[in-house]
């Protein structure tokens, strides 16, 4: 697998993502972020995207409640996987799994939800200007949560105790919107306990972005 300090291509970024994924079991039954259920339940469906997908819990849950979701990420082996859980679940009507690394490539389309859950990587990411893309992307009245790690869980890959996590805030002002287009609903730091390999527990902080396109 590719060493988390030598990911300066996208192909060097795959092959990271590609492995992390395969070293893992596929989630028969992934579940939904936490965040995700809290802040989109009520919206009325229509059409989503995903970015990240990951084990695909959030596109599965989205579906589910009646959106038509985009789910994308870098990895080949976690669109195969969503792809498959999609028709496993009954649910290939309402998701289509498609791979962008977000740097190079995004997804087209309008959409009137845009997720980014824990999009934080080692590799070269612009994620300015990935999340700058994602609320262009947004029709009239559509909304773009993107929910960030403010601190690391003992079993996160990143023990970088230098790591810096930049406020809700401070992600709104990097990707510059302007008021007369874009409203930010939300901008919190929230705490939850959480359980992770082997039943292991801990407190962890989420940073919660909730975006708003206006005109």
């Amino acid at each position: 697998m590719v060493s988390a300090t030598d990911m300066s291509t996208t192909t060097d970024a795959v092959a990271f993502w590609d492995g992390v994924h395969a070293a893992r079991p596929a989630v028969g039954d992934p579940q939904p972020n936490a965040r995700l259920t809290e802040m989109v339940t009520g919206l009325p469906p229509g059409d989503a995207l995903d970015l990240g997908c990951g084990d695909g819990g959030d596109a599965l849950w989205l579906a589910g409640q009646g959106w038509q979701v985009t789910a994308t990420d870098i990895s080949a082996v976690a669109v195969e996987r969503i792809a498959a859980l999609s028709r496993s679940h009954r649910r290939g009507d309402r998701i289509t799994a498609v791979q962008h690394d977000l740097h190079r490539s995004f997804p087209p389309g309008r959409f009137d939800l845009i997720v980014a859950h824990y999009l934080h990587t080692p590799c070269d990411l612009d994620r300015v200007s990935a999340l700058g893309s994602a609320a262009r992307a947004l029709r009239p009245g559509g909304r773009l949560l993107v929910v960030d790690h403010g601190s690391a869980a003992p079993w996160s890959w990143n023990q970088d105790a230098d790591t810096r996590y930049p406020s809700p805030r401070e992600v709104a002002a990097d990707i510059d919107l302007a008021l007369e287009t874009w409203t930010v609903e939300r901008a919190d730091v929230l705490r939850r306990v959480v359980t992770g390999p082997g039943g292991r527990t801990a407190e962890v902080t989420d940073h919660v972005l909730l975006v708003r396109r206006t005109t």
